[in-house]
């Protein structure tokens, strides 16, 4: 009775001093991971990472009892069922989910076993002899004799994710060498710094997260015009457009100050600046063609220099 009391203080000071140790925790399934993946798991995050087992009523029972003094523990509790475990790191998360997904081992199906994903028989020839031919059959498993083997005609979803495995099926791929699925650990939740989400929440781009934040703004924004409520969002708008009124009342009253008298007087006398802009016009070509002749008259005393002045005596 001692030793299991101890074995408990044990553990349940490792869990407190890992939780204050470690910012961020991966909430992992291993449901059909071997000892072997277990060892190798930890070995590709050493110096990253920590893997902690443990029973959950054991799990569930400290995280209550450090509650009192971190209530943002309680976000963990509705994620300890099943065969799940926590892996702690302060590293990148992204990184260390890469890690955790890494090791895969490939595995035969077993009969009784729910199926991961789908499993597909592939067309071609099996190598086996015309006896088992019956055997086949029974699956549905479309095939002919060709020079004295069973040959698989087509590709045949044998099994759908989801379902159990029967033992025919089961028998069938251990016999063509098929290890369909593959097992390893699986991120369930991440847990960093009080916050808990999804594991898919580490495949959002920064420029996703910059392009769903000005959508937002614009909203706010639109929104904050449509029912006159001001916004940090929609202030600009609302100057802008409240400058624009000014502007108009401006044009069509005796109201003036002096940014507005030139767009006052356009506005009076558009002949005068339509004029105006083409002689500009003709001003500026008339500098760029000056400037090119003086361009040309310059060339050719650099030429006469060059040949001393006496370029036309021997033409």
């Amino acid at each position: 009775m001692g030793g299991k009391s101890a074995n408990k203080a044990g553990y349940f000071d490792k869990l407190k001093g890992l939780l204050e140790d470690y910012k961020s925790i991966f909430i992992v399934s291993v449901d059909n991971v071997s000892s072997q993946q277990m060892h190798e798991i930890r070995q590709s995050l050493r110096g990253q990472g920590v893997v902690l087992m443990g029973k959950n009523t054991m799990v569930r029972r400290a995280l209550k009892t450090f509650m009192p003094d971190s209530p943002e523990y309680e976000r963990l509790l509705p994620f300890v069922k099943g065969n799940v475990g926590f892996v702690f790191t302060n590293g990148d998360l992204k990184d260390i989910r890469d890690k955790i997904l890494l090791n895969k081992v490939a595995a035969p199906a077993r009969a009784g076993a729910l199926a991961p994903v789908d499993v597909w028989v592939p067309a071609g020839n099996t190598g086996m002899e015309p006896g088992k031919t019956s055997f086949f059959q029974a699956l549905g498993v479309p095939t002919k004799i060709a020079r004295g083997t069973i040959e698989i005609t087509s590709d045949l979803k044998l099994i759908t994710a989801g379902d159990k495995v029967g033992a025919s099926e089961a028998s069938l791929l251990n016999l063509l060498n098929i290890s369909p699925f593959t097992y390893g650990m699986g991120v369930l939740q991440v847990y960093d710094q009080g916050n808990s989400f999804p594991p898919e929440v580490l495949d959002i781009s920064e420029e996703q997260l910059l392009k769903s934040f000005g959508t937002a703004i614009t909203t706010i924004a639109a929104v904050s015009l449509a029912i006159n409520f001001p916004t940090l969002p929609s202030v600009m708008h609302s100057v802008v457009n409240a400058y624009k009124k000014v502007l108009a009342i401006a044009i069509e009253t005796e109201i003036s100050w002096p940014e507005i008298e030139e767009l006052k007087d356009r506005i009076a006398n558009p002949d005068a600046y339509a004029s105006a802009a083409p002689a500009a016009a003709a001003a500026d070509s008339g500098a760029a063609a000056a400037a090119e002749e003086k361009k040309d008259e310059s060339e050719k005393e650099d030429s006469d220099e060059d040949d001393g002045g006496f370029g036309g005596l021997f033409d």
